[in-house]
């Protein structure tokens, strides 16, 4: 009961911050930071784990693929599936959880326990929406952009660890990461991280927003974000393969 506790408290809470906005403006100008908040303080990161990810997936495939039958440029086809399927997607997201949910729910927390959300309630605006819609929008838009850069830099990165360790060469490569693309796997790609941006900021907002106490609260509820959040993105990463892939 604890558990049907929480989800329809978050539900309510959701329907709180999707409300009408007062000053449209404000929101916009909000949203902006929010972008450059989440997405582009967290591009050197992303840089420095989608490279050497592409280039560790690249290394292991062509030391894997000992049998004769498997054609050379196996090795690009493998980094640029696992790159564009899952690693981009789903591992950058599982560490944007820890990255920008803790820090989401430490923000909003501090603000419930110092009463600055109190003092928006008692000024007549609507402290679930001005705090945390434009941080679920700037979520849901940024985060398909970082997957783009991610995989991109993966397939970069294997190329470069590849030819540099003899592992492959540049053509067996460049024509596995072009042989038999499927346009929708991108598609699939970027729905659901958009999806998992959402989840990260909600669920890090949510645990923030209802913090009681103290510091020492606040620490666990950026604690909770992450796990909760964590959780939810390998369920929904779940869900939404059995319907782009179960025909």
């Amino acid at each position: 009961m604890h558990f049907l506790y929480h989800i329809g408290k978050y539900f309510l809470l959701m329907r709180r911050t999707f409300s009408k906005p007062e000053k449209w403006k404000v929101y916009i100008n909000q949203f902006f930071f929010e972008v450059d908040n989440i997405g582009v303080r967290s591009l050197g990161l992303i840089t420095i784990i989608s490279f050497f990810m592409g280039g560790v997936i690249t290394i292991q495939a062509a030391y894997s693929f000992t049998s004769p039958l498997i054609p050379l440029y196996a090795v690009g086809y493998t980094a640029r599936e696992s790159m564009i399927l899952e690693f981009s997607p789903t591992i950058i997201s599982l560490i944007l959880a820890g990255k920008v949910g803790g820090n989401i729910a430490s923000e909003i927390g501090s603000m419930r326990i110092s009463e600055q959300i109190d003092a928006l309630e008692i000024m007549g605006v609507n402290s679930a929406s001005f705090l945390i819609l434009p941080k679920v929008l700037a979520g849901i838009f940024i985060n398909p952009f970082l997957i783009a850069i991610s995989i991109f830099l993966g397939l970069f990165g294997g190329y470069v660890m590849g030819v540099l360790t003899g592992a492959c060469t540049p053509y067996e490569y460049i024509f596995g990461i072009q042989a038999f693309f499927m346009p929708w796997k991108l598609t699939y790609a970027f729905v659901k991280t958009a999806v998992f941006g959402g989840i990260i900021t909600s669920v890090s907002a949510y645990q923030g927003y209802y913090v009681e106490g103290g510091a020492l609260e606040v620490g666990r509820g950026s604690t909770r974000a992450v796990v909760y959040g964590s959780i939810l993105i390998l369920v929904a990463n779940f869900i939404i393969t059995q319907i782009f892939f179960v025909q």
